[in-house]
């Protein structure tokens, strides 16, 4: 099993939400960022907006989950901040996992 690498510093994420670009759903969204890592870098973001701090750590746990499937599959030197909206409370990680696909495609990060 391979470790994911994950975003950490609030500079980073910054740098991501300022210069990156971003696609938008409404159970995601997705701030990409190309950068001159060896390995495509994680970063999970949940506001206030989605729920209390069960509902927010549940979306976190989801998301991770839909990336650890797509991880091995993607282009390594880019920073990807996936945002969790209010739908994403009641989803599955089957249907994020459809949604990612469908914006990392979008951003050319998926063959």
């Amino acid at each position: 099993m391979t470790t994911l690498c994950t975003l950490k510093l609030n500079k980073d994420f910054r740098t991501a939400y300022y210069h990156g670009k971003v696609f938008v759903h409404p159970l995601l969204i997705l701030y990409v960022r190309k950068t001159r890592e060896g390995k495509p870098r994680l970063g999970i973001t949940t506001g206030k907006k989605v729920g209390k701090a069960v509902q927010r750590n549940r979306c976190r746990r989801i998301i991770r989950e839909a990336y650890r499937r797509i991880h091995p599959q993607l282009k390594g030197g880019w920073d990807l901040v996936f945002v969790a909206r209010a739908a994403t409370v009641g989803t599955t990680s089957t249907a994020l996992y459809a949604v990612m696909q469908q914006q990392l495609k979008k951003a050319g990060l998926l063959p």
